[in-house]
């Protein structure tokens, strides 16, 4: 194997790499989640509206996007370590773009190199993992994957507020910490060895978004349940701190940032429960979870609960992470092998621009009607998406 040979004697072993690898994953994550409960103080600072906290949320899914379209098959070129390290310096560039803030435009550039740097990681932080496993233990690579990616997404959010919170500088500490945390995860980074040998000759290879014939019966159905899940990812990713201060009267940074951190985690607990379930009962329990969640949702705007919209979020999260890992599963598998990269990519694609333009569309309506309107609608208009889901499994039935 690559990890061990001669010519890497000196850098970390397998295991150890394997470890740096999964820590600069999540780090990674958590950078990209550290704005969520400072959303408010940035609202009270710079005298922006709820529309334009959206706009700069979902310009970190066009980053995403930009990322995976342009850069998807880069790592097979260079290597892994050669296309990790940019994704790292670019979420450093990212916190200073917003230790820097002075108004919306470094918000905006903050948000995009996150983006970016997400989008560089998720792929190739997962293929990282897998490369440094032992050949009978990378399916538990996939699963320590997700936990990094959604754990570190979670937990961005948490540390921000406590942060925010119970520290000085509500606005500049969490990113020092940031930029403290990512450190480790660099020199980490350029101590391991390169677990897959590259070309290294960089090609520009932008990736089209193109679904076989054969798959798209298949691909509709989890794309859509895909849509709907990561919406309300988006949804408690940019507007929750809204929701909760404005609508419910919750002004912790820190309660803020739990609630968000409970939907990553249930969300990741919902991945992790696909081991457990029966492949052709996952997709539509998921859906279900997705129809309760936002039925707890709306049920707790109406009548201004906090304990019904954290049950929403938990329920819809866990139901957003099994139809989500079900979905996926389900186009892999019948994807052509020479094709099945090309396939998931444009399943992300589907994913990431659920978190953006969803999210938009509620600051519009939130901006015409009101917070606990434009939540209703929203919570109405994902469980539709859901239920359209579970018809047409039952149709294909």
């Amino acid at each position: 194997m690559s990890a061990l040979a001669p010519s890497h004697r000196g850098r970390l072993g397998r295991r150890a790499a394997f470890g740096v690898s999964a820590y600069a994953f999540g780090v990674t994550m958590l950078g990209t989640t550290l704005p969520t409960p400072l959303y408010p103080l940035y609202r009270a600072r710079f005298g922006f509206s709820e529309l334009m906290v959206t706009v700069i949320f979902a310009t970190y899914a066009a980053g995403v996007l930009a990322a995976l379209l342009l850069f998807g098959r880069v790592s097979d070129d260079i290597g892994r370590r050669w296309t990790l390290l940019p994704a790292l310096t670019l979420s450093a560039l990212s916190a200073g773009a917003f230790l820097l803030a002075h108004g919306v435009g470094l918000l905006l550039l903050g948000r995009m190199l996150s983006g970016l740097s997400a989008g560089l990681f998720t792929g190739t932080g997962t293929a990282t993992l897998v490369d440094l496993a032992d050949p009978d233990r990378r399916a538990n690579a996939t699963l320590v994957a997700t936990v990094a990616n959604m754990g570190g997404l979670g937990c961005g959010p948490l540390l921000a507020g406590i942060l925010a919170e119970w520290g000085p500088l509500p606005l500049r500490l969490p990113f020092w910490v940031d930029l403290g945390l990512l450190v480790p995860a660099a020199i980490g980074m350029l101590a391991m060895p390169e677990p897959k040998e590259g070309a290294r000759r960089w090609r520009l290879r932008p990736q089209g978004v193109e679904v076989p014939e054969g798959v798209r019966r298949t691909f509709v159905r989890a794309a859509l349940a895909g849509f709907a899940g990561f919406a309300v990812l988006g949804l408690f990713t940019a507007v929750s701190p809204a929701f909760m201060g404005q609508v419910l009267g919750v002004t912790s940074h820190a309660v803020v940032g739990a609630v968000v951190f409970a939907v990553f985690v249930a969300s990741t607990l919902g991945q992790a429960a696909l081991d457990r379930v029966k492949a052709d009962r996952a997709l539509p329990l998921g859906c279900c979870g997705l129809i309760a969640g936002m039925g707890l949702l709306a049920l707790g705007l109406a009548v201004s609960s906090l304990a019904l919209l954290v049950a929403g979020g938990v329920v819809a999260g866990f139901g957003q992470g099994l139809s989500f890992r079900a979905g996926l599963a389900a186009v892999n598998a019948e994807s052509p092998p020479e094709r099945r990269a090309e396939v998931a990519s444009s399943f992300f694609v589907v994913a990431y621009v659920a978190i953006s333009i969803p999210v938009v569309g509620e600051g519009l309506v939130a901006q015409a009607a009101g917070l606990r309107a434009a939540g209703l609608i929203f919570a109405g208009v994902v469980a539709a998406i859901a239920g359209v889901v579970l018809a047409l499994l039952a149709r294909g039935r």
